[in-house]
């Protein structure tokens, strides 16, 4: 769709015609990291040399100038992502939660406060600044416990620093950690990803995600993939692993609730339940995506690009004004990674209209084909479908 098609499919004044609760979600962008990993393509880079504390002061700036705009009212979540947000000495780390604080985290006293953190990244130093500034989940990007796998995708830390960083952390007072795993990763096999569970489920931590290994571009693996020197497992291989994550997690009694995430009881991701859902966020920080007021956007992305820009104002990149007809397709894929799924009530409060008037056909079609289920609450991936997730969400592209 172009923006002029969607300027159109807008209610008076330029506002959307169909509803959105102001944010209740921020995510907030450190592009610094210690090296750059094989696989990513986020918008990050090496600290060494990097004007962190000019970043920092632009990034404080974006805040005062976003909740002029569009204040915060009641904010449930808070997630700081990167990069590698504890790349930040605590010096730096004070500052900027500070910030955050001021702006942001004073307007909900029970407010998740998430920050993403590399295993040998977090000594007590700079947990006790991260604990003082309000953070109160803490997100490992672990990816394995197979020090080999994690040296072939690029990543510097080992084992060893897993569970250094974890113990740090636990002695420091948080009580709800996360960590990352990755599978499908060059040379991975379905005994490695057994192993890696034995010692991730050994961990009694709170939250676990799991993911499998996308190949992008302008990645070394992208590289690698194309000169047929990266040696992926195959399918079923891989298919075995995500079977295998599913079932020992769900017997050690994590509950599945989103395709790739698992919790202990009511320790569900609640910033990342804002996305599924397809609520408003602000998106702040070098090349960070917001969405509110039925526009979302994308700001500059590289670090002194961004500094500049916000000497003059908001560093916005792009604004793209969301259809109706976009946000109901927005709707369903991602309401549907939910293990719950989609909620007929909430569709209508938020269009106007059943969910089955724009997509009865297209309901009619996974269920006939064994890929969704109905009940009077909604609709919701089956077992099936849950295997070929993708294949349904772009049913609704259709």
């Amino acid at each position: 769709m172009t923006h002029n098609e969607a300027s159109e499919q807008t209610g008076a004044g330029g506002r959307p015609d169909y509803k959105q609760a102001p944010p209740k979600a921020v995510y907030i962008h450190i592009p610094f990291c210690t090296n750059k990993c094989h696989y990513c393509d986020f918008n990050s880079y090496v600290v060494q040399g990097q004007p962190v504390m000019d970043y920092l002061r632009a990034l404080e700036r974006e805040m005062e100038l976003t909740v002029e705009r569009m204040p915060a009212e009641r904010i449930e979540s808070i997630f700081i992502g990167g990069g590698t947000p504890t790349v930040l000495t605590p010096e730096q780390m004070r500052y900027f939660l500070g910030t955050v604080q001021t702006y942001f985290a004073d307007r909900l006293a029970d407010c998740e406060i998430t920050m993403e953190a590399n295993p040998g990244t977090t000594d007590p130093d700079k947990l006790a600044a991260m604990r003082e500034g309000g953070i109160n989940r803490i997100s490992f990007g672990v990816q394995s416990f197979d020090d080999k796998l994690l040296a072939g995708i690029g990543r510097i830390h080992s084992t060893d620093d897993v569970y250094r960083s974890i113990e740090n952390a636990r002695r420091a007072g948080f009580g709800n950690l996360s960590i990352d795993l990755m599978l499908g990763l060059p040379n991975q096999t379905v005994e490695a990803m057994n192993a890696t569970l034995d010692a991730a489920l050994g961990l009694g931590l709170e939250h676990m995600s799991a993911y499998s290994l996308k190949i992008e571009e302008n990645t070394l693996f992208h590289t690698l993939y194309h000169k047929n020197k990266l040696p992926l497992p195959d399918e079923d291989d891989e298919l075995e692993m995500y079977l295998t994550v599913m079932r020992r997690m769900k017997e050690a009694g994590y509950i599945q609730y989103e395709i790739s995430n698992f919790a202990k009881p009511g320790k569900e991701s609640r910033h990342n339940k804002a996305y599924w859902r397809n609520l408003a966020y602000y998106g702040l920080g070098a090349g960070a995506h917001g969405y509110a007021n039925g526009e979302r956007h994308f700001n500059i992305k590289g670090v002194q690009a961004y500094i500049d820009a916000c000497r003059n104002g908001l560093p916005v990149k792009e604004t793209h004004r969301v259809s109706r007809r976009e946000a109901m397709e927005d709707f369903m894929m991602v309401g549907l990674r939910l293990l719950s799924g989609v909620r007929k009530e909430a569709f209508r409060n938020q269009f106007g209209v059943s969910i089955e008037e724009p997509f009865g056909d297209k309901l009619d079609r996974l269920l006939g084909l064994n890929m969704l289920i109905a009940d009077d609450v909604g609709y919701r991936l089956s077992e099936q479908g849950l295997l070929f997730g993708n294949d349904v969400f772009g049913t609704f592209l259709e």
